[in-house]
């Protein structure tokens, strides 16, 4: 039996969708070890003899990555190692080789971070409620020793096959010529976005921060921020470029900004993909998070599909999408699901998508995507808050002769008149409340935020 760890230290690393912490102090070598060793128990007791590892450009990734294929071999299981690879080469890995899988990312967080995401065969998910429960109790209290062989490991380059899969899924062969900025962000996506785009004739890329470098040298790998994004912005200007793309550290999200050097809403672009995956399958389910724009269930009801709508988090969306059998699902976040890809997320995926449609028609992406965007969105906007219950509570005092309906599916989400609504959700892991506000014009956006903010934040 390994050692045993507190409840509170593992609580913190080991969070309600994957693990995370800082290299050294929370992730040490025996801990990786231990995750390890307990993740191989529960997929050895649901059948499995293998797991595939892939890392992403971290210093630390490697080493980590190692240690935890000790403690799966340790168990009895074998252990197929990708090497570097973005979350969704892992996805695919797990995919195609019917196997769980272990990739070694902090996504967009600092250098000084590491984590693991964990799935079972074909890339179901493994959270709090579906695994991380079972294996943060065993390395609590200790991981029982296994009286068996140890496995074997070995190494697989998929990198090719992920590529080609992905082009298979998306018909670009008559497309007109694209100029592609695409910024990387020093991360996973200097390694795929060659080996996807690279080959495809009629695309021109222009690459920014394409060395992996888990240092971020450049910006923090997290497009999320607007921060993040002026490199791409002033690329797309200066060298003329159709579109330009960028992805987090891991490279399973993508964000889009416009020929102008616009950001592109995610979800404008989870519209567009919806529309091309209603055009493939008529009256199929397509899964949002609740922080979509409402543009989205709108536009899927107007296609005969079926919009379901879900919690924030990536758990909540593939779990959906496999009970429902949904043949895409977004987050405003820039996560995209696809039955295709085993229900999992593609940022590349996306970007193909969006590729696609944009070199079908001979107009440019702000154009393409004007038709997409019907509402002002005010962007997740994080307050740090002493008790998030009161002051959700005190919002909803203030609006509650406005209100048109409330649910709380996710937080509260409070409906007003004339097609506007907001969301006030508490984080998980942190004392903040995170707001999202939609409505018809900007002016009303703002005006929202700022009555909002001031009860929140009073």
């Amino acid at each position: 039996m390994t050692a045993t760890r507190s409840a509170e230290f593992v609580n913190a690393v080991i969070k309600a969708y994957d693990v995370r912490g800082v290299v050294g102090e929370q992730l040490d070598a025996q801990f990786v070890s231990d995750v390890g060793a307990s993740f191989a128990r529960l997929m050895r007791s649901e059948g499995a003899s293998r797991v595939v590892i892939g890392h992403d450009m971290r210093d630390s990734s490697p080493e980590l990555a190692a240690v935890f294929a000790e403690g799966v071999t340790g168990q009895g299981l074998n252990v197929v190692h990708i090497g570097l690879a973005s979350t969704d080469q892992l996805y695919f890995a797990s995919g195609s080789l019917e196997c769980p899988g272990a990739m070694f990312t902090a996504s967009h967080n600092p250098a000084r971070y590491n984590g693991i995401k964990l799935c079972r065969a074909k890339a179901l998910p493994v959270g709090q409620d579906t695994g991380l429960g079972i294996i943060k109790d065993e390395v609590v209290s200790g991981v029982p020793a296994f009286d068996g062989p140890r496995g074997a490991e070995t190494e697989v380059d998929v990198l090719a096959d992920y590529a080609s899969f992905l082009r298979g899924l998306v018909e670009l062969d008559d497309i007109r010529p694209l100029i592609i900025a695409v910024d990387a962000g020093n991360g996973m996506g200097g390694h795929t976005v060659p080996a996807v785009l690279g080959t495809l004739g009629q695309v021109k890329i222009e690459p920014l921060y394409f060395e992996l470098d888990g240092s971020f040298p450049n910006h923090e790998a997290n497009p999320l921020d607007p921060a993040n994004l002026v490199d791409l912005q002033k690329l797309v200007r200066s060298t003329g470029a159709d579109i330009g793309l960028a992805f987090d550290g891991d490279a399973d999200r993508c964000f889009v900004v416009d020929e102008k050097g616009d950001p592109v809403s995610p979800s404008a672009i989870t519209a567009l993909v919806a529309e091309r995956e209603l055009a493939k399958e008529p009256g199929a389910v397509v899964i949002h998070n609740l922080i979509t724009s409402h543009a989205v269930p709108e536009l899927v009801h107007e296609l005969g599909g079926t919009p379901v709508r879900t919690r924030v988090g990536h758990s909540f969306i593939k779990q959906e999408m496999a009970t429902t059998g949904a043949v895409f699902g977004g987050e405003h976040s820039a996560h995209y699901y696809f039955r295709d890809f085993w229900g999992a997320d593609s940022g590349m995926l996306a970007a193909l998508h969006v590729l696609a449609a944009l070199g079908e028609k001979d107009r440019p992406v702000s154009e393409l995507m004007a038709a997409y965007e019907k509402y002002a969105a005010s962007g997740e906007i994080n307050s740090t808050v002493a008790d998030a219950a009161e002051r959700t509570l005190a919002v909803l005092e203030a609006f509650g002769n406005r209100a048109v309906a409330i649910d709380r599916l996710d937080g509260v989400t409070v409906q007003l008149a004339d097609d506007a609504w907001f969301n006030l959700r508490a984080s998980n892991t942190e004392p903040l409340l995170r707001l999202n506000v939609e409505a018809r014009t900007s002016a009303e956006v703002d005006a929202l935020v700022t009555e909002i903010l001031s009860i929140v934040r009073s």
